[in-house]
């Protein structure tokens, strides 16, 4: 039997091969790590980290599991430390994403799918901050990650789009703007079209009415207009690639929209109700290079980013902010839970190999199971459970206890702990005669 390594350190130094290798010299040269006092070495602190923002361990709880494997430290020590590692995380989070590789598909593409999530501080109604993810849709690995106030919407200005880069997004990215912007960029776009927020002309720049060319279209069947989009004067050529729904397909689209409307207080209007009925996706690609129904198609695969950011919400609490809203702690949180995600992610691909789970084939998995699996072999690694010394123990106790407050811990009733021992006292049950002869009493 494989016996586990003599010493919490080794066991975590393990993780730092899934980490960029200027790691530590970054903790250095970000100040988070200056000179040795408790926690002696940057991984330590990074294991610090790891434990509040991967492992959700509460500020008290990193105290009492630091203190069993380096020396006592209070919740107050431990903030203090892990406050002065943000710009340390932040700068680690680009670095895990690594370069930009090419997939071996045609036009040699790297196909990207963007999305954003949203994150609440505890006990928020409202939203506090955004994240921008950007996806390789053939290897599932992400390439963009960004973290915004709740202010800051979806947008493609967030992701760093050129030549080479096939962008595919939902309509919270329909604006017409950075739509422009990001194809004189030189990237591509399959986008899905808001007609409300992004209008459209004709090639000879004149408005362009989308409603009267669909209403001919025959049910489940694929119409295609070429069509300019964007400010006058940085207006570019696309393709509208319209797909009609079945009928009940349309219905079951319509009810979703008056049920949405309904929540607002609104009636939809009947172009709203007729445009439910269709997918229109806008495209940058001409036809000849890329279908209607492949533009649709891959339209379609563009879910795979919501999965991963499910994944990430399910399985690590990637939405459940445990520090108050715009606190350095929260900060932290937010950059060292993705840095976490990101960890899990690369062991997983290190341990199945690179091209389990692509998309450039058929797949017999996904990676929800597997991804939690995985995950459970990074915990005893961070915390280092297997090597806690039971002479330490006492130490982190005091470190977990209650701090002295108005309200104490409950105990036994005083007047109870105060009788006397079995010895000293006959607590043989009364027979009924006796019963009485106490009644009387």
């Amino acid at each position: 039997m494989q016996m586990p390594p003599p010493d919490p350190d080794t066991l975590f130094e393990d993780l730092l091969q899934d980490l960029p290798s200027e790691t530590i010299a970054m903790a250095y040269e970000f100040k988070a790590f200056t000179r040795a006092r408790k926690i002696k070495t940057p991984q330590q602190l990074l294991r610090a980290v790891l434990l509040y923002c991967g492992l959700d361990q509460s500020l008290r709880e990193v105290a009492g599991t630091m203190t069993l494997l380096v020396q006592r430290l209070t919740d107050s020590a431990i903030a203090e430390r892990l406050a002065a590692c943000r710009p340390w995380v932040k700068a680690l989070l680009p670095k895990m994403l690594g370069p930009r590789p090419l997939a071996a598909l045609p036009h040699g593409w790297r196909f990207i799918v963007i999305d954003g999530s949203t994150v609440q501080a505890p006990g928020a109604t409202g939203i506090h901050y955004r994240l921008h993810l950007g996806m390789d849709l053939v290897t599932l690995e992400f390439t963009h990650v960004a973290i915004s106030d709740a202010k800051t919407g979806e947008s493609l200005r967030h992701f760093a789009l050129g030549p080479q880069d096939l962008a595919v997004a939902d309509r919270g990215y329909c604006h017409p703007t950075a739509v422009a912007e990001t194809v004189h960029a030189g990237a591509h776009l399959v986008v899905r079209l808001n007609p409300y927020n992004m209008p459209l002309f004709q090639p000879d720049d004149t408005p362009l009415d989308i409603v009267p060319l669909l209403q001919q279209q025959a049910p489940c069947t694929v119409q295609s207009v070429p069509v300019r989009v964007g400010p006058t004067t940085q207006r570019v050529a696309g393709w509208v690639h319209a797909y009609r729904l079945s009928e009940e397909q349309a219905n079951k689209a319509r009810a979703v929209c008056r049920q949405r409307n309904s929540k607002k207080g609104h009636t939809p209007q009947a172009r709203t109700l007729f445009l439910a009925g269709w997918v229109l996706v806008w495209t940058s690609l001409p036809p000849d290079v890329l279908s209607a129904d492949t533009v649709l198609a891959l339209y379609r695969v563009r879910w795979q980013v919501e999965l991963a950011i499910k994944r990430c919400k399910s399985l690590l609490d990637a939405d459940a902010l445990r520090a108050r809203h715009g606190s350095p702690l929260a900060d932290l949180w937010l950059h060292g839970k993705l840095l976490y995600a990101l960890l899990v992610d690369k062991r997983m691909r290190r341990t199945m190999g690179v091209g389990w789970g692509q998309l450039d084939h058929q797949r017999t998995a996904t990676w929800w199971r597997p991804w939690k699996l995985m995950q459970q072999t990074l915990i005893p690694r961070i915390t280092g459970a297997l090597h806690w010394p039971e002479e330490a123990w006492s130490d982190s106790v005091a470190v977990l206890a209650e701090r002295p407050r108005r309200r104490t811990l409950q105990r036994l009733p005083e007047a109870l702990c105060a009788v006397p021992s079995h010895g000293d006292t006959d607590l043989t049950p009364l027979v009924d005669e006796d019963w009485e002869e106490a009644i009387a009493a």
